[in-house]
């Protein structure tokens, strides 16, 4: 069933309610201000201090506009602004807060071309639109959720990235698809299935995965039966095609009409609707198997636009994601620090990719319309698991709930452990394997909030496990040699580019707000949070004295680093982001920021410091 014959008309609006819209168009703001501020895009005029606030103005591109609010400047220049301190003026009276009347209102400021801007003005009303839904929903609170099972917790996540301001527009989806498909909406999804020829359709997996295996892994002998049928009513031959799942949207809004030949000419067969229920996560295109939670995690591509990118698959990158999962693996599972810090990488472990042979034909370039027909199995955490362990996206670690109350407080408080000896576990088990993956495998992931799961005893954190891996992986040692299908791991970049993997990706995307949160939520000095992370790399740093060089070169408590802007990155291009031929050179970097853990570098046994 398509899921806009479940949805009326009014009712894919009856959330925006005018205090659910106050509320979520407060918050943004906040947020928008922080964040641009954070990246240079505005600079906010202190007026005057007082009880340890900064008072702030900040002066529209518009005549007579202004907005006047209260912040605390913290360490990496994270602006701390005090909620519902914000007031907006125009002409002189006061008037609501509006998330995309400021854009608007400081689009010269910020740089944000002409042609760029409605799009980016459309994510983020619909970034809004998702906001309000979210905060209309009776979900559960911070207190519940600390005792929650892990898909409770994740779709309970209101925020998405932390450092993008459009971060959930999913343009693309409708009032219905978002009721059916949004992760924040958590409802059950039945995959569609279709036959690829294989003239067309390419299936790629680790070597305990043959074809046959996997199908019979993922799908019911009786299913699998039914979809056979199929082929033969046809007079087809089902070894003569590979089979595997689609997103509903997907096929409804773009397989029926851009592959319509394909179709015709039965290249590519509709087998029916999976019996297995799944549920989205938070990278929207990712499915966790609700059926039978033991088995894999199905990404397929859905070709949406979401925070700088269409989120879809290529048929290409697909090819070698199974040869790069098993190549990770050799070169990681025996690290014996690894096994000690319970460190786990999700295999993606088999793929299948279909081309479309028009658009191979016509775009000589890297395109969206290359990337429509693909899907990739992960491993599922859940057989990771001992008795008493839960799991939680790290994400969590920075959710605020519809009543303001942060998650992390409760953790710690729930867990029996202080505060600095729960985040000593969290920082071992998380940050001392990133570490080491840097500086012993010069090998370095996206080890941000969505991409990590954390596995919890008595809401302690005591082993990280890292999924994305195949298409976030990069190798930074040019003398490293990689197999042919490994190859396009290889990134060269700047030295001094090379440890933004850990001061940008670690400290300034996600070190950043959990120090926030600790300030505003539980008075827990920043320094004090700052001084823990810099123990644990002490700590490393001792583990392995053979690397001191190398400490050196990339130094970690060198007084400042690199400042790298993601909102800038969107405004600039908000359909394609970064080339991915070229991560390095789609950056956008400004000046520099204080490091907070150099103060701590007296610490250090090393004599480099």
């Amino acid at each position: 069933m398509h899921p806009s014959s479940a949805l009326s008309p009014g009712s894919g609006v009856a959330h925006l309610r005018p205090e659910i819209w106050s509320k979520a168009n407060a918050l943004h703001v906040r947020k928008i201000i922080s964040e641009f501020a954070h990246e240079l895009l505005i600079q906010p005029k202190e007026l005057y201090t007082k009880d340890g606030w900064g008072y702030y103005v900040l002066t529209a591109d518009m005549p007579g506009i202004e907005y006047r609010f209260r912040a605390k400047i913290l360490h990496l220049d994270h602006w701390y602004i005090e909620n519902g301190s914000i007031e907006k003026s125009e002409d002189g009276k006061s008037v609501p807060l509006d998330s995309a009347s400021f854009i608007a209102e400081f689009s010269e400021t910020i740089g944000i071309r002409p042609d760029i801007l409605p799009k980016y003005l459309e994510e983020i009303c619909s970034t809004l639109y998702g906001s309000a839904y979210m905060r209309a929903q009776e979900g559960p609170n911070s207190e519940a959720l600390a005792h929650a099972d892990y898909q409770v917790i994740e779709h309970a996540m209101m925020e998405g990235h932390p450092s993008f301001v459009a971060n959930n527009g999913r343009i693309g989806f409708d009032a219905a698809d978002y009721r059916a498909y949004a992760p924040e909406a958590a409802a059950p999804v039945s995959l569609l299935w279709i036959a690829g020829h294989r003239s067309r359709a390419t299936y790629t997996a680790t070597a305990e995965l043959p074809y046959d295996t996997l199908l019979a892994q993922e799908l019911d002998a009786a299913t699998l039966t039914r979809f056979n049928k199929v082929l033969l009513d046809l007079g087809l031959e089902p070894a003569d095609y590979v089979y595997f799942p689609v997103h509903p949207w997907q096929w409804y809004n773009k397989m029926n009409h851009i592959f319509a030949a394909d179709i015709a000419t039965r290249n590519m067969i509709f087998l029916g609707v999976s019996d297995d229920t799944y549920l989205a996560q938070q990278s929207i295109r990712t499915f966790f198997n609700i059926s039978k939670p033991e088995r894999f995690y199905v990404k397929v591509a859905l070709s949406i636009l979401n925070m700088g990118f269409m989120r879809g698959l290529s048929p290409y990158y697909m090819r070698t994601t199974p040869g790069i999962t098993q190549w990770v693996r050799d070169e990681l599972g025996d690290d014996k620090y690894l096994q000690e810090k319970g460190f786990i990488l999700l295999g993606e472990v088999a793929t299948v990719g279909y081309r479309n042979l028009l658009y191979e034909k016509a775009e000589k370039n890297d395109s969206p319309y290359k990337k429509m027909l693909a899907a990739l199995w992960r491993e599922s955490p859940i057989p990771m698991l001992k008795k008493g362990q839960g799991l939680m996206t790290m994400a969590a670690l920075l959710h605020i709930d519809r009543e303001g109350k942060a998650l992390l407080p409760e953790l710690i408080r729930t867990s029996g452990l202080d505060t600095a000896s729960w985040l000593q576990r969290y920082l071992d088990a998380y940050l001392s394997p990133i570490l080491h993956c840097f500086y012993y495998h010069d090998m370095v992931f996206m080890p941000h909030g969505e991409n990590l799961i954390l596995i919890m005893e008595n809401n302690v954190p005591v082993r990280a496990i890292m999924k994305d891996i195949t298409e976030e992986v990069c190798v930074i040692s040019k003398e490293k040699v990689l197999p042919d299908e490994v190859k396009r791991l290889a990134v060269d970049m700047p030295e001094e580019v090379k440890i933004l993997s850990i001061f940008t990706d670690v400290f300034d995307y996600i070190f950043r707000y959990i120090a926030h949160i600790l300030v505003e939520h539980s008075a827990y000095p920043e320094e004090q949070f700052w001084e823990l992370v810099a123990d644990c790399i002490l700590a490393y740093q001792a583990s392995f004295p053979e690397l001191k060089e190398k400490f050196r070169q990339h130094d970690l408590f060198a007084p400042e680093f690199i400042r790298s802007c993601l909102n800038r990155l969107q405004i600039c291009n908000n359909e394609r982001m970064v080339d991915l031929a070229d991560p390095v050179g789609s950056l956008q970097f400004v000046g520099t920021l204080k490091n907070p853990v150099a103060a701590f570098a007296k610490h250090s046994k090393f004599p480099i410091y």
